[in-house]
Order: structure tokens, then C-alpha cells, then sequence
């Protein structure tokens, strides 16, 4: 028992230093390229912030528990929003200015969305993953095209092509076995104490593997860098459906427990659609609106027990 803990932890420190190596890395490249602030935090943050969750849920679809693949995702999209988002509102409120982060959030919406066709299902077979890659692949495509913005003038120099090139190398493979340590230790856990797989993908896994997410926003939200923390949550829920659940039924169909449908999905396609409608009424989240996001998070944790 003590060894699966120490496993967890592992994972979690595997998974947490090579998604800020990765990060770090990616947005050196992204740098040199000169790329928008908002467009970093769209997909080359949030998209790399989001590596843990593809690695744990390719690698628990492979080994036979699909419940913490799909756990997995669906609980870091809710803990994206509820928790990360909460506490970066805590300690800067976000405000967001322009159209482009709206339209962002109402395709993280319209992904949402389309995930109860194919969870009703009960099956997410390679075809249904051929799709929600298609549909990632178009949004990049027009994110990059539309960007929204000039890039911003930055005085200091970019780091070089190799640091960057190095940082990414050392946290991808911080990253796979951080996911492996992790997959393990939370399997054995959830057995031993008689918890479902699902809820321990919804819950430890989940926030687990969004601890790079929570990096990321909690220091853009130090440095008022309002675009960056709520892009990044944006961007990496809109890959969490779209990439790596399309990715790894691509590689092994994965089967949907009913509870994901009539509970964890709908909580998400809520909590999705309420930052949709703060961001298109006035596009700030206030300190007040980030305790409210804190105590639903602790509300559905404590439902999501069964």
C-alpha cells in the first residue's frame, strides 16, 4: 500500500517538472517564431499543458481500464475550470479583452457538447476518434490563421533553438514515466480501498495530471497575465476532448462506464457552458466568482463519490 502511494507521488512530480520542461521548451520555440501571447496560451501551452493527460489516458485505455482514461479527461476539464480557474481568479482577477478568447471558449463548448452522441454509444470506437482529431486539426488551422492579435514586443531575447529543443526532450520523457508511475500506483489504490476506477480518474488522477495547468495559471495569474491563465485552461480543455480522446480511441475503442454520461459529462457541459456565458456577458472572472468556482468544485467531488 505504501509503495502505491509512493508510486502516485512519483508520477505526480514525474508529470509536474515535465510538463513546466515542456512548457518552458515550447514556448521558447513559439518565441522564435513570434507567435501571439493569446495564441501561446491557446495551443502551445495549452496543448503541451495538457501531455500528462494524453499520456495517462493512452496509457490506461492500453492496460485495460478505460474508466480512468475517460475519468481522466472529463475530470480535468471540470477541475480546468472550477479549480485551476478559481484559484488563479483568487489571487488576480482575469479579464480578458477582444473576441478571440469568446470564440475559443465556444468551440471548448461545442467539443463538449459533442461528446454525448458518441458517449451515448457506449462505445468510443476509432472512427468516433478519426472525427475529434479532424476537428482539432481544424481549429489549429483557423487559430492560426486568425490569431487575433500583433505579436507583442518583448525585449528580452529568446532562448536558443537547442535550450528549447532540450527542455522539451527532458520533459517528455519526465512525462512518460510520470504517467506510468502514476497509472500504476492509482490502480492498485482504488482496488485496495474499494474505490471505482472512475472516481479515482475523476479525482487523483485528474487534478494530477492538471498540475501543470495549475503551474501555468497560478504564475500567469502572479504576473497579471490574464490571456495566458485562461487561455491555457481554454486551449487544454479543448485538446483534452478533441486530441486525446481522439488520439487514444485511435488506438485502443474505449468502452463508457453509464455513469459518465448521466453525471461527470453533464457537469462539465455546465461548468463549459457558464465560463462560455461569463466571457460573453463580460469577459472577467472577480475574485467572488472564483470562490463560487471552488465550492462547486468541492460540491461535485463530494457527489462524484457515488
Amino acid at each position: 500500500m505504501i509503495l502505491d502511494y509512493i508510486l502516485v507521488l512519483a508520477g505526480l512530480i514525474g508529470l509536474f517538472a515535465g510538463g513546466e520542461f515542456l512548457v518552458r521548451g515550447a514556448v521558447g520555440i513559439a518565441r522564435r517564431m513570434a507567435l501571439p501571447p493569446l495564441l501561446i496560451g491557446l495551443t502551445v501551452v495549452g496543448f503541451g499543458t495538457s501531455t500528462p493527460e494524453l499520456l495517462v489516458s493512452v496509457d490506461a485505455a492500453m492496460r485495460g481500464v478505460p474508466a480512468i482514461a475517460i475519468g481522466n479527461i472529463v475530470g480535468s476539464n471540470i477541475a480546468n475550470i472550477l479549480l485551476i480557474l478559481g484559484l488563479s481568479a483568487l489571487i488576480w482577477p482575469i479579464r480578458v479583452a477582444g473576441s478571440t478568447l469568446r470564440r475559443d471558449t465556444a468551440v471548448m463548448m461545442a467539443a463538449a457538447i459533442v461528446l454525448v452522441p458518441v458517449f451515448a454509444m457506449g462505445m468510443i470506437a476509432r472512427p468516433a476518434g478519426l472525427l475529434l482529431l479532424a476537428g482539432l486539426a481544424a481549429y489549429l488551422i483557423h487559430a492560426y490563421r486568425h490569431p487575433g492579435e500583433d505579436p507583442a514586443p518583448d525585449d528580452t531575447p529568446p532562448p536558443g533553438l537547442a535550450a528549447s529543443l532540450f527542455w522539451v526532450g527532458a520533459g517528455l520523457l519526465a512525462l512518460v514515466f510520470g504517467a506510468r508511475f502514476l497509472v500504476d500506483g492509482a490502480v492498485a489504490i482504488a482496488r485496495d480501498l474499494g474505490a471505482s476506477e472512475a472516481f479515482i480518474g475523476l479525482t487523483i488522477v485528474a487534478v494530477g495530471t492538471s498540475l501543470p495547468e495549475l503551474a501555468t495559471s497560478l504564475i500567469a495569474a502572479l504576473r497579471r497575465q490574464s490571456e495566458i491563465a485562461i487561455g491555457n485552461v481554454v486551449g487544454s480543455n479543448i485538446f483534452n476532448v478533441l486530441g486525446i480522446l481522439g488520439l487514444t480511441a485511435v488506438i485502443a475503442p474505449v468502452p463508457v462506464e453509464p455513469r459518465f454520461l448521466t453525471l461527470d459529462l453533464p457537469v462539465m457541459i455546465v461548468v463549459s457552458g457558464a465560463l462560455t456565458a461569463l466571457l460573453l456577458l463580460r469577459p472577467s472572472v472577480g475574485r467572488g466568482m472564483g470562490v463560487a468556482m471552488l465550492v462547486a468544485y468541492a460540491a461535485y467531488i463530494w457527489i462524484a463519490q457515488g
